[in-house]
Protein backbone atom coordinates (compact mmCIF):
# COMPACT_ATOMS: atom_id res chain seq x y z
CA UNK A 1 0.00 0.00 0.00
CA UNK A 2 2.85 2.41 0.78
CA UNK A 3 4.32 2.03 -2.68
CA UNK A 4 0.89 2.62 -4.27
CA UNK A 5 0.55 5.92 -2.42
CA UNK A 6 4.08 6.94 -3.52
CA UNK A 7 3.22 6.18 -7.15
CA UNK A 8 -0.05 8.12 -6.90
CA UNK A 9 1.84 11.15 -5.62
CA UNK A 10 4.48 10.87 -8.33
CA UNK A 11 2.01 10.39 -11.20
CA UNK A 12 -0.53 13.06 -10.30
CA UNK A 13 1.29 15.70 -8.30
CA UNK A 14 4.86 15.91 -9.61
CA UNK A 15 3.69 17.41 -12.93
CA UNK A 16 2.00 20.22 -11.01
CA UNK A 17 5.15 20.89 -8.99
CA UNK A 18 7.53 20.79 -11.96
CA UNK A 19 5.37 22.50 -14.61
CA UNK A 20 7.40 25.71 -14.46
CA UNK A 21 10.76 23.93 -14.78
CA UNK A 22 12.46 22.95 -18.02
CA UNK A 23 13.52 19.40 -18.77
CA UNK A 24 17.22 18.65 -19.11
CA UNK A 25 18.93 15.92 -21.08
CA UNK A 26 21.58 13.48 -19.95
CA UNK A 27 22.96 13.43 -23.52
CA UNK A 28 23.31 17.22 -23.58
CA UNK A 29 26.07 16.91 -26.20
CA UNK A 30 23.54 15.32 -28.61
CA UNK A 31 21.23 18.35 -28.35
CA UNK A 32 23.81 21.15 -28.74
CA UNK A 33 21.36 23.85 -29.89
CA UNK A 34 19.09 23.09 -26.93
CA UNK A 35 22.05 23.40 -24.54
CA UNK A 36 23.36 26.65 -26.00
CA UNK A 37 22.34 28.68 -29.10
CA UNK A 38 26.03 29.59 -29.55
CA UNK A 39 26.65 26.00 -30.73
CA UNK A 40 24.46 26.53 -33.80
CA UNK A 41 26.41 25.62 -36.93
CA UNK A 42 29.42 24.49 -34.88
CA UNK A 43 30.22 21.14 -36.49
CA UNK A 44 32.41 19.60 -39.20
CA UNK A 45 30.28 19.78 -42.34
CA UNK A 46 27.74 22.00 -44.08
CA UNK A 47 24.46 20.57 -42.76
CA UNK A 48 23.54 18.73 -39.56
CA UNK A 49 20.43 17.10 -38.10
CA UNK A 50 19.96 16.03 -34.47
CA UNK A 51 17.13 14.29 -32.64
CA UNK A 52 16.97 13.28 -28.98
CA UNK A 53 14.18 11.48 -27.12
CA UNK A 54 13.96 11.11 -23.33
CA UNK A 55 11.56 8.74 -21.56
CA UNK A 56 11.69 9.64 -17.89
CA UNK A 57 10.82 7.25 -15.06
CA UNK A 58 9.61 4.42 -17.27
CA UNK A 59 8.38 2.39 -14.31
CA UNK A 60 5.55 4.83 -13.55
CA UNK A 61 2.05 4.46 -14.99
CA UNK A 62 2.26 7.87 -16.58
CA UNK A 63 4.01 9.75 -19.36
CA UNK A 64 7.05 11.95 -18.81
CA UNK A 65 8.60 12.18 -22.26
CA UNK A 66 10.65 14.86 -24.00
CA UNK A 67 11.90 15.30 -27.55
CA UNK A 68 14.17 17.75 -29.32
CA UNK A 69 14.89 17.83 -33.06
CA UNK A 70 17.03 20.36 -34.89
CA UNK A 71 18.66 21.13 -38.20
CA UNK A 72 21.42 23.69 -38.73
CA UNK A 73 23.85 24.96 -41.35
CA UNK A 74 27.52 25.82 -40.99
CA UNK A 75 27.97 29.03 -43.01
CA UNK A 76 31.75 28.99 -42.87
CA UNK A 77 32.23 31.83 -45.38
CA UNK A 78 30.46 34.32 -43.10
CA UNK A 79 31.56 32.75 -39.78
CA UNK A 80 27.95 31.98 -38.86
CA UNK A 81 25.50 29.21 -38.17
CA UNK A 82 21.72 29.18 -38.68
CA UNK A 83 19.18 26.57 -37.67
CA UNK A 84 15.71 25.53 -36.56
CA UNK A 85 14.86 23.62 -33.37
CA UNK A 86 11.66 21.88 -32.27
CA UNK A 87 11.00 20.88 -28.66
CA UNK A 88 8.10 18.83 -27.31
CA UNK A 89 7.30 17.71 -23.78
CA UNK A 90 4.49 15.58 -22.37
CA UNK A 91 4.12 15.50 -18.59
CA UNK A 92 1.61 13.41 -16.67
CA UNK A 93 -0.92 11.18 -18.44
CA UNK A 94 -0.94 13.56 -21.42
CA UNK A 95 -2.01 16.25 -18.94
CA UNK A 96 0.38 19.00 -20.08
CA UNK A 97 1.81 19.29 -23.58
CA UNK A 98 4.35 21.87 -24.74
CA UNK A 99 5.45 22.40 -28.32
CA UNK A 100 8.10 24.94 -29.23
CA UNK A 101 9.69 25.90 -32.54
CA UNK A 102 12.49 28.45 -32.76
CA UNK A 103 15.09 29.88 -35.12
CA UNK A 104 18.73 29.91 -34.00
CA UNK A 105 21.75 31.96 -35.11
CA UNK A 106 25.39 32.08 -34.04
CA UNK A 107 28.42 34.13 -35.00
CA UNK A 108 31.97 32.93 -34.37
CA UNK A 109 35.14 34.94 -33.88
CA UNK A 110 38.22 32.81 -34.48
CA UNK A 111 41.94 33.21 -33.89
CA UNK A 112 45.03 31.02 -33.95
CA UNK A 113 44.41 29.74 -30.44
CA UNK A 114 40.72 30.42 -29.67
CA UNK A 115 37.18 30.31 -31.06
CA UNK A 116 34.48 32.48 -29.48
CA UNK A 117 30.84 32.19 -30.59
CA UNK A 118 27.66 34.08 -29.68
CA UNK A 119 24.15 32.79 -30.28
CA UNK A 120 20.55 34.02 -30.31
CA UNK A 121 17.36 31.98 -30.44
CA UNK A 122 13.70 32.97 -30.62
CA UNK A 123 10.42 31.21 -31.31
CA UNK A 124 6.84 30.39 -30.36
CA UNK A 125 5.66 27.98 -27.66
CA UNK A 126 2.22 26.43 -27.34
CA UNK A 127 1.20 25.02 -23.97
CA UNK A 128 -1.94 22.90 -23.78
CA UNK A 129 -3.70 21.33 -20.81
CA UNK A 130 -5.75 18.14 -21.08
CA UNK A 131 -8.09 18.81 -18.18
CA UNK A 132 -9.99 15.54 -18.56
CA UNK A 133 -6.83 13.57 -17.75
CA UNK A 134 -6.20 15.32 -14.43
CA UNK A 135 -6.92 13.60 -11.11
CA UNK A 136 -7.73 15.69 -8.00
CA UNK A 137 -7.86 14.96 -4.29
CA UNK A 138 -11.64 14.41 -4.23
CA UNK A 139 -11.20 11.56 -6.74
CA UNK A 140 -8.72 9.60 -4.58
CA UNK A 141 -9.54 7.25 -1.74
CA UNK A 142 -6.73 6.96 0.81
CA UNK A 143 -7.04 3.16 0.96
CA UNK A 144 -7.91 2.16 -2.61
CA UNK A 145 -6.49 5.03 -4.67
CA UNK A 146 -8.25 6.49 -7.72
CA UNK A 147 -12.06 6.10 -7.72
CA UNK A 148 -13.12 4.99 -11.25
CA UNK A 149 -15.87 7.13 -12.78
CA UNK A 150 -15.55 9.89 -10.19
CA UNK A 151 -15.94 13.54 -11.23
CA UNK A 152 -13.99 16.25 -9.47
CA UNK A 153 -15.59 19.43 -8.18
CA UNK A 154 -12.57 21.48 -9.28
CA UNK A 155 -13.44 24.44 -11.50
CA UNK A 156 -12.42 24.02 -15.13
CA UNK A 157 -10.23 26.86 -16.50
CA UNK A 158 -11.64 29.17 -19.20
CA UNK A 159 -8.75 28.38 -21.58
CA UNK A 160 -6.72 25.19 -22.07
CA UNK A 161 -4.17 26.43 -24.61
CA UNK A 162 -1.75 29.35 -24.72
CA UNK A 163 0.85 30.70 -27.17
CA UNK A 164 3.81 32.86 -26.19
CA UNK A 165 7.13 34.12 -27.58
CA UNK A 166 10.32 32.77 -26.04
CA UNK A 167 13.89 34.10 -26.42
CA UNK A 168 17.29 32.57 -25.56
CA UNK A 169 20.95 33.62 -25.88
CA UNK A 170 24.37 32.15 -25.20
CA UNK A 171 28.13 32.30 -25.67
CA UNK A 172 30.82 29.65 -25.99
CA UNK A 173 34.63 29.76 -25.90
CA UNK A 174 37.14 27.14 -27.05
CA UNK A 175 40.73 27.82 -26.01
CA UNK A 176 43.20 25.08 -26.70
CA UNK A 177 41.89 21.93 -25.04
CA UNK A 178 39.46 23.85 -22.85
CA UNK A 179 35.83 24.76 -23.60
CA UNK A 180 33.42 26.85 -21.53
CA UNK A 181 29.93 28.08 -22.37
CA UNK A 182 26.92 29.76 -20.78
CA UNK A 183 23.33 30.34 -21.91
CA UNK A 184 20.18 32.05 -20.67
CA UNK A 185 16.77 30.73 -21.71
CA UNK A 186 13.41 32.51 -21.38
CA UNK A 187 15.02 35.94 -21.36
CA UNK A 188 11.58 37.58 -21.66
CA UNK A 189 10.08 35.44 -18.84
CA UNK A 190 6.85 34.68 -20.76
CA UNK A 191 3.52 34.27 -19.00
CA UNK A 192 2.48 30.62 -19.42
CA UNK A 193 -0.58 30.67 -17.15
CA UNK A 194 -3.77 28.83 -18.14
CA UNK A 195 -5.68 29.91 -15.05
CA UNK A 196 -5.96 33.64 -15.70
CA UNK A 197 -3.42 34.44 -12.96
CA UNK A 198 0.00 35.51 -14.17
CA UNK A 199 2.62 32.73 -13.99
CA UNK A 200 5.91 33.81 -15.55
CA UNK A 201 8.29 31.12 -16.74
CA UNK A 202 11.51 31.71 -14.79
CA UNK A 203 14.78 32.20 -16.66
CA UNK A 204 16.97 29.12 -16.96
CA UNK A 205 20.72 29.70 -16.72
CA UNK A 206 23.10 26.96 -17.85
CA UNK A 207 26.88 26.62 -17.92
CA UNK A 208 29.15 23.95 -19.37
CA UNK A 209 32.87 23.30 -18.92
CA UNK A 210 34.96 20.60 -20.65
CA UNK A 211 38.63 19.73 -20.93
CA UNK A 212 40.20 17.35 -23.44
CA UNK A 213 42.97 15.06 -22.16
CA UNK A 214 44.98 13.31 -24.86
CA UNK A 215 45.69 9.65 -24.06
CA UNK A 216 47.06 8.61 -27.46
CA UNK A 217 48.22 11.32 -29.93
CA UNK A 218 46.18 11.78 -33.12
CA UNK A 219 48.60 10.32 -35.69
CA UNK A 220 45.92 10.09 -38.35
CA UNK A 221 42.57 11.83 -38.69
CA UNK A 222 40.34 10.76 -35.75
CA UNK A 223 42.71 8.00 -34.64
CA UNK A 224 43.52 9.64 -31.32
CA UNK A 225 42.22 8.58 -27.93
CA UNK A 226 40.86 11.15 -25.47
CA UNK A 227 39.35 11.52 -22.03
CA UNK A 228 36.94 14.47 -21.77
CA UNK A 229 35.77 15.40 -18.24
CA UNK A 230 32.85 17.85 -18.18
CA UNK A 231 30.53 19.70 -15.84
CA UNK A 232 27.09 21.04 -16.82
CA UNK A 233 25.06 23.12 -14.37
CA UNK A 234 21.54 24.57 -14.53
CA UNK A 235 19.64 27.06 -12.37
CA UNK A 236 15.99 27.97 -12.79
CA UNK A 237 14.47 30.07 -10.03
CA UNK A 238 15.23 28.17 -6.80
CA UNK A 239 15.98 24.84 -8.50
CA UNK A 240 19.58 23.87 -9.25
CA UNK A 241 20.94 20.83 -11.06
CA UNK A 242 24.38 19.78 -12.14
CA UNK A 243 26.01 16.84 -13.89
CA UNK A 244 29.67 15.92 -13.83
CA UNK A 245 31.47 13.02 -15.41
CA UNK A 246 33.74 12.02 -18.22
CA UNK A 247 33.71 10.57 -21.72
CA UNK A 248 36.23 8.21 -23.23
CA UNK A 249 36.53 8.94 -26.96
CA UNK A 250 38.33 6.73 -29.47
CA UNK A 251 37.68 6.83 -33.22
CA UNK A 252 33.91 6.42 -33.65
CA UNK A 253 33.15 5.25 -30.11
CA UNK A 254 32.38 7.48 -27.16
CA UNK A 255 31.52 6.00 -23.73
CA UNK A 256 30.67 8.03 -20.65
CA UNK A 257 29.68 7.88 -17.01
CA UNK A 258 28.03 10.81 -15.18
CA UNK A 259 26.58 11.71 -11.82
CA UNK A 260 23.62 14.06 -11.70
CA UNK A 261 22.34 15.92 -8.64
CA UNK A 262 19.54 18.48 -8.46
CA UNK A 263 21.25 20.37 -5.62
CA UNK A 264 17.96 20.69 -3.75
CA UNK A 265 17.38 17.09 -2.61
CA UNK A 266 14.23 16.81 -4.74
CA UNK A 267 14.89 13.22 -5.73
CA UNK A 268 16.64 13.69 -9.07
CA UNK A 269 19.99 12.13 -8.19
CA UNK A 270 21.17 9.54 -10.72
CA UNK A 271 24.16 7.77 -12.20
CA UNK A 272 24.14 8.01 -16.01
CA UNK A 273 25.78 5.54 -18.39
CA UNK A 274 26.10 6.46 -22.06
CA UNK A 275 27.58 5.11 -25.27
CA UNK A 276 27.76 6.80 -28.68
CA UNK A 277 28.64 5.33 -32.05
CA UNK A 278 29.73 7.56 -34.95
CA UNK A 279 29.07 5.42 -38.02
CA UNK A 280 31.02 5.84 -41.29
CA UNK A 281 32.86 8.62 -39.54
CA UNK A 282 35.98 8.39 -41.74
CA UNK A 283 34.42 9.24 -45.10
CA UNK A 284 36.23 12.00 -46.97
CA UNK A 285 33.01 13.99 -47.55
CA UNK A 286 32.57 14.43 -43.80
CA UNK A 287 29.40 12.32 -43.73
CA UNK A 288 28.64 10.95 -40.28
CA UNK A 289 25.70 9.18 -38.65
CA UNK A 290 25.56 9.19 -34.85
CA UNK A 291 23.65 6.87 -32.52
CA UNK A 292 23.64 7.63 -28.80
CA UNK A 293 22.09 5.59 -25.99
CA UNK A 294 22.05 6.43 -22.29
CA UNK A 295 20.32 5.29 -19.11
CA UNK A 296 19.85 7.11 -15.80
CA UNK A 297 19.83 4.85 -12.75
CA UNK A 298 17.98 6.69 -9.97
CA UNK A 299 19.92 6.80 -6.71
CA UNK A 300 17.66 9.09 -4.64
CA UNK A 301 15.02 8.16 -2.05
CA UNK A 302 12.46 7.62 -4.83
CA UNK A 303 14.80 4.73 -5.82
CA UNK A 304 15.24 2.75 -9.02
CA UNK A 305 12.66 0.03 -8.26
CA UNK A 306 9.87 2.65 -8.19
CA UNK A 307 10.91 4.74 -11.19
CA UNK A 308 12.52 2.19 -13.52
CA UNK A 309 15.14 4.80 -14.39
CA UNK A 310 15.25 7.04 -17.45
CA UNK A 311 16.38 6.25 -20.98
CA UNK A 312 17.46 8.45 -23.88
CA UNK A 313 18.09 7.74 -27.55
CA UNK A 314 19.88 10.28 -29.74
CA UNK A 315 20.41 10.40 -33.51
CA UNK A 316 22.61 12.70 -35.54
CA UNK A 317 23.60 13.17 -39.17
CA UNK A 318 25.98 15.62 -40.79
CA UNK A 319 27.80 16.02 -44.11
CA UNK A 320 29.28 18.46 -46.61
CA UNK A 321 27.40 19.57 -49.70
CA UNK A 322 28.65 17.96 -52.95
CA UNK A 323 31.71 19.89 -54.19
CA UNK A 324 31.71 21.95 -51.00
CA UNK A 325 34.62 24.35 -50.64
CA UNK A 326 34.69 23.54 -46.91
CA UNK A 327 35.30 19.81 -47.33
CA UNK A 328 38.60 18.69 -45.82
CA UNK A 329 39.39 22.20 -44.62
CA UNK A 330 41.33 22.45 -41.37
CA UNK A 331 38.98 24.42 -39.16
CA UNK A 332 41.31 24.80 -36.20
CA UNK A 333 39.69 24.89 -32.77
CA UNK A 334 36.27 23.23 -32.83
CA UNK A 335 33.46 22.89 -30.29
CA UNK A 336 32.45 19.46 -31.51
CA UNK A 337 35.81 17.95 -30.56
CA UNK A 338 34.41 17.92 -27.00
CA UNK A 339 31.37 15.79 -27.85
Amino acid sequence: MGRRIILLILVWWLPLIGAAQDHIYSQFYNAPIYLNPALTGQFEGDIRFNALYRNQWTGLASDFSYMTASGDLNLHNINSGVGLIFNRSSEGTAYLLKNNIAASYSYIIGGDDFALSFGLQGGITNQKLNWDKLVFGDQIDISSGYIPGSISGAERPSVDSRYYFDANAGANLVYGKFMIGAAAHHLNKPDESLSGFQAKLPMRISANVSYQITLIPDQYDRDGSYLIPSIVAYKQKNVMSYSFGTQFKYKGVNAGIWFRNDGNSNGNDAVVFSVIFDIFNRRTNGEKFRLGISHDATTSKINYSNTGGTSEVGLGYEKYWPNSSNGGRANGLRCYDFY
